[in-house]
């Protein structure tokens, strides 16, 4: 039966755009949550408007510009760029609203319950808190306003990317009747949110001092903005903010320099096309029409908000002290345990392969790894691969260190990662002007696998020591993404390190590999083969399964073949975080399909895959998701777990997201998502479960205080 159909049937798959929004969905439905944190939930808000800017800076934009150079090719669910836009233009209209009234509805009364008082219209002060407000202004925010008139002498001025700004109509004083347009940009080089004072404010505050007022900046700006302008009369004052096409296009082939490049490129980011413009709901429509017409915005990229603009201020807001009772206790990273006070990390890798679990377990040890190597005079040479790392980065620290050290230092340090470029610039020079030899990516793909090696000298002859994981060499995030990694000094890993590299760095690109498999040469055949084996098992009456982790699904060559798989029996579970364009439950088709996403405190981003080949059990990690971009336009690594105590602990985080039912959604045959369940089981949250897990497993690792202590008798004086 499986033969006859055509399992690549566009009735078959999910549009990925609406997929994704169907993710911020689920991030808003945390927001919504009363059984979480209430600033837990604001961070979540906040998420979720972040997410959307991008979403609009990208993949909005990426659509506007097919449309307008006439393409007209359908996606993956048979739409064309114009019938995409269609869809989204009511979707994003309605994930809006939602948004605002879990703002409005929920979070600013359950936020005023707990002693924290937002000022959301600057009328709203009283007596006290407006002279505070005012005398701010004057000493804090005056000074560093530009206001912008707009006149024949003075045109219509460049609004940047993602600034607020407030907008007036003025009107000279003493009988002046024509309206004039001024700006005035909201400066992001102070905070957003303003503290007022206790004492001088009506918010409730205890004896213990432990109430909060807070007003947004463009309030105070827009109760005083009058001072701007003083020979003017205000008609009218409203925020807006716009959103610029922001998806960079770099042609490598004709760019001499890729660095320069990609330095112009991203300064032009900020005067891309508007694709989207905020506004306050209530917007004079004369003030709204001169700003559209400037913008030269459509309609449907108008979106007038019920609240402030920019929910992102939120995540500010969640950093406020004062409020821990509010939030979750913050999980430490535990150390793992083999790798517990003073160690020698080289010799701890030779005594066998090691699995870190980040956040729960400490990304410390990554960064030994490196800080080590750059002082072991014994090293030879450090070779890795840097996507996105933190702003001070331990790492890129150590790697600088190293080629002063005088060791052969090579790093790829991939220009092209989005919104990261300018801080990859900086490292990219630092490291040069270190003595590194710096790496730029190759041409036409991002390099997205992330991979350490460090060639050693030791007793017995050179031997390559190997880190290869499913996140970035970022000690920031390691603290805030679930990812994996694996440390070894296995030959056969250490030799396709190299050669991975020989080939990053020059031409070299080896016949065969032994163990990693490489994009987007090799790694999706692979894919498509272990898919292809469990189908074939599954028709010859062996056992069958497929457990699959990652965070986007929608390359059309692997769903036809999970298709196939399912439709010859194969038991599939898929766990994907975000985007997922294929659908459960169609007869004949993916019946034996069962998908999950789980959106936790942490962000899920690692990438395992399990297949039983007939007992046979084979587990991988890899960097890429099974999706187009990274099968196909990304350098990515897979590479097996072959230690079985490791595949264990692998398998053992697969089964715990599978039985998550605190923060896992499933989803349906009609592709919307609902919460998994419980159906009378127990609560049970996969990374509550491992935070604690990690807990008693390094507990277990420490010495006994009271076992070790040697009581010694004194000697008579």
């Amino acid at each position: 039966m499986g033969e006859l159909v055509n399992f690549k049937d566009t009735s078959f798959y999910t549009n990925r755009e609406m997929s994704w929004l169907s993710f911020d969905r689920r991030v808003l439905s945390e927001a919504q949550d009363k059984t979480i944190p209430l600033f837990e939930r604001l961070k979540f808000l906040s998420i979720t408007a972040s997410n959307l800017d991008e979403f609009f800076m990208v993949r909005v934009a990426s659509l506007l510009d097919m449309v307008n150079a006439g393409y007209k090719k359908e996606d993956i669910a048979g739409l064309s760029p114009k019938k995409q836009l269609a869809l989204l233009d009511k979707a994003t209209h309605e994930l809006v609203k939602e948004q605002y009234d879990v703002y409005r509805k929920q979070l600013i009364p359950e936020l005023a319950v707990n002693h924290l008082r937002v000022i959301e219209h600057h009328e709203m002060l009283s007596e006290k808190e407006g002279a505070f407000v005012d005398r701010f202004f004057a000493e804090q925010v005056y000074p560093v306003l530009t206001p912008m008139a707009v006149d024949s002498s003075r045109p219509f001025p460049l609004i940047r990317n993602k600034s607020l700004n407030l907008g007036a109509l003025v009107c000279k004083k003493n009988g002046g009747s024509e309206l004039e347009f001024a700006t005035v940009q909201v400066p992001a080089v102070l905070p957003r949110i303003v503290e007022i004072p206790v004492g001088t404010d009506e918010c409730g505050a205890d004896s213990d001092g432990i109430g909060k007022s807070i007003i947004l900046l463009e309030e105070v700006i827009e109760r005083n903005i009058r001072k701007l302008f003083l020979n003017y009369d205000i008609v009218c004052v409203s925020p807006f903010r716009i959103e610029r096409n922001a998806d960079l296009t770099i042609e490598e082939d004709e760019a001499e320099d890729l660095l320069k490049e990609i330095e112009k490129q991203v300064k032009k980011r900020q005067w891309g096309q508007a694709i989207r413009l905020e506004v306050e709901d209530g917007m004079d429509a004369r003030l709204l029409g001169i700003i559209s017409d400037e913008l030269d915005i459509e309609p449907s990229g108008i979106y007038k908000i019920k609240g402030p603009l920019d929910l992102t201020f939120l995540m500010k807001a969640y950093g406020m002290e004062g409020f821990e009772e509010l939030k979750y206790k913050k999980h430490v990273p535990v150390d793992h345990p083999r790798l517990t006070g003073e160690y020698d990390i080289f010799e701890a890798i030779r005594e066998g392969d090691i699995l870190l679990h980040h956040p729960f377990q400490s990304f410390d040890p990554i960064v030994k790894f490196v800080k080590d190597a750059a002082e072991d005079k014994n090293v030879l040479a450090i070779k890795q691969t840097l996507y996105r790392v933190s702003g001070n980065s331990p790492i890129v620290a150590a790697l600088a260190r190293a080629a002063e050290n005088g060791k052969q230092v090579t790093v790829l340090v991939e220009l092209k990662a989005r919104f990261d470029e300018e801080n990859n610039i900086v490292w990219a020079r630092k490291l040069e002007q270190a003595g590194c030899h710096v790496i730029y990516g190759l041409v036409g793909l991002k390099t997205h696998c992330k991979i350490c090696l460090v060639v050693r000298r030791e007793e017995d002859g050179i031997r390559r020591y190997v880190h290869l994981g499913t996140g970035n060499y970022n000690d920031a995030t390691a603290k805030l993404y679930t990812d994996v990694g694996l440390l070894t000094c296995s030959e056969y890993m250490g030799e396709d390190a190299t050669a991975v590299f020989n080939m990053l760095s020059g031409y070299s690109e080896p016949i065969t590999w032994s163990n990693l498999a490489l994009a987007p040469i090799w790694l999706k055949k692979k894919f498509l083969r272990l898919i292809g084996r469990e189908t074939q098992n599954a028709r010859e009456g062996q056992p069958a399964k497929i457990i699959a982790k990652m965070n986007s699904l929608c390359d059309p060559d692997i769903i036809a073949a999970l298709y196939e798989a399912s439709a010859a029996g194969v038991s599939i579970d898929l766990i994907v975080r975000g985007i997922c364009c294929l659908k459960v439950g169609i007869p004949g088709v993916s019946e034996n399909i069962r998908v999950r996403s789980i959106v936790g405190n942490f962000l899920e981003h690692s990438r395992i895959f399990f297949f039983e080949n007939n007992g046979k059990n084979e587990v991988y990690m890899s960097s890429a998701d099974w999706m187009p971009r990274n099968l196909e336009r990304r350098v990515e690594i897979l590479f097996p777990i072959l230690d079985e105590k490791l595949k264990e602990e692998a398998m053992h985080i697969l089964k715990s997201q599978l039985a998550d039912n605190a923060k896992a959604h499933s989803l349906k045959k009609d592709g919307t998502y609902a919460r998994v369940q419980k159906h009378g089981a127990s609560r049970y949250c996969y990374q509550e479960v491992f935070c604690e897990e990690a807990k008693q497993k390094e507990k277990a690792t420490r010495p006994d205080p009271i076992a070790n202590h040697v009581f010694i008798p004194r000697e008579k004086v």
